[in-house]
């Protein structure tokens, strides 16, 4: 496997007045990352179609010239909360964006799931129909520009193992798989072992993150910790730090036959600079051992 990053993991360094996207990558780099995830977090806000693809060609030949891979380019997306027809031509529009960038894959998410608000009592079984037309469009779409398509546990809804594998197969085919990321089962009270184990088979794509936890029975934490699905208390932390069996992940991965990227996602209260540096050497320790 190759060790790389999600952009996302800068957060404020991503910032014009900061070190930028560019200086991101350039970090990147210095960290040893052999590749990056863009994720669509405002360096198209207010502009045209025209210049937003531009943009991304020229952080895409950027990339060419440090020397590291666009691996990923991940968006959000709500197949629920959103007229259908409108939301899928908007997710097709974005494969343009990957392609522009140089990407391999796009990940995209199913839905947050119904507001709180909404009582219509439909279980996941119930809308998977629903999801799967979704991102079967969009998936066909992005098979004729050269871009596989994914999703990720993520976003609670759609974060259970067996939720996501039932989508896959519901979507069926083979250009379409998962972004398994190993950490974020967490928010669904999953067993990290076993979630992997369900979903390595269809993985395209792979991030590596860490959380502390807490049990729901204790005092809440306070300031950067949130709670899971079934209340527990998470907050992120640098990959090694955690309770994350991150070690068991990555061999359930590589016995599934996964031989890409495992992408650094931090989420952590140190200075990502830092988190981020640490992260990939300790990622980099446990797939050498």
């Amino acid at each position: 496997m190759k060790i790389g990053v999600s952009l996302y993991s800068f957060h404020e360094y991503s910032a014009e007045n900061s070190l930028g996207i560019k200086g991101c990558i350039d970090k990147a780099k210095e960290f040893g990352c052999e590749g990056v995830d863009f994720i669509d977090f405002g360096w198209g806000d207010g502009l045209s179609r025209e210049d937003y693809l531009a943009k991304a060609k020229e952080y895409g030949d950027y990339c060419k010239q440090v020397g590291v891979e666009v691996v990923c380019f991940c968006i959000g997306s709500d197949f629920l909360n959103r007229d259908l027809d409108a939301e899928v031509e908007r997710v097709k529009g974005m494969v343009d964006v990957a392609v522009a960038l140089g990407a391999q894959c796009m990940r995209h998410d199913a839905t947050p799931g119904y507001p709180a608000s909404v009582k219509t009592g439909r279980s996941f079984d119930a809308v998977l129909p629903i999801l799967a037309k979704a991102y079967r469009a969009v998936t066909e779409y992005a098979k004729t520009k050269g871009i596989k398509t994914c999703i990720e546990n993520h976003g609670f809804f759609a974060q259970d193992p067996d939720r996501v594998e039932k989508l896959i197969n519901a979507v069926g085919d083979d250009n379409f798989g998962a972004l398994v990321d190993i950490g974020n089962f967490a928010c669904a009270d999953a067993d990290h072992g076993y979630a992997v184990g369900v979903m390595a088979p269809y993985a395209i794509h792979a991030h590596a993150k860490d959380f502390h936890k807490r049990s729901g029975t204790e005092d809440a934490p306070g300031e950067g910790w949130f709670q899971s699905r079934g209340g527990n208390y998470l907050r992120g932390s640098i990959i090694g730090h955690g309770n994350v069996p991150v070690r068991q992940c990555i061999g359930t991965l590589k016995r599934a036959g996964y031989d890409g990227y495992l992408m650094i996602e931090f989420e952590g209260m140190e200075d990502p600079l830092k988190g981020i540096r640490i992260g990939a050497d300790n990622l980099r320790r446990f797939l050498n051992s």
